[in-house]
């Protein structure tokens, strides 16, 4: 119930398929939310896929700070705090560049 709360304009989540299933029934039926699943196509094919590029464009803008190349953390309430600073970081270079 934290995450109707916390996120209540978040209406449309997409995942990778490991989510699908179990999931999307909970996020639909409790918590109302509708989860679109993107699955990759076969590996020996290159096709873009519809959305997949969001997450690989953050994970590679993850991928510039240290602390986020390995877990460093032992905490995950450490690991979200690295990532909220992080995302801080890029925003505030977006916003004023240099």
């Amino acid at each position: 119930m934290r995450m109707a709360s916390r996120f209540g304009r978040l209406k449309k989540i997409w995942a990778d398929g490991g989510y699908a299933g179990e999931f999307v029934r909970v996020a639909k039926e409790v918590f109302k939310r509708v989860i679109e699943i993107v699955k990759r196509s076969e590996l020996s094919k290159f096709v873009v896929l519809p959305k997949r590029w969001i997450v690989e464009r953050t994970f590679a803008w993850f991928s510039r700070y240290r602390r986020l190349s390995k877990d460093y953390e032992t905490l995950p309430v450490s690991s979200e705090t690295v990532i909220y600073l992080a995302i801080i970081n890029l925003m505030l270079h977006q916003l004023q560049p240099g």
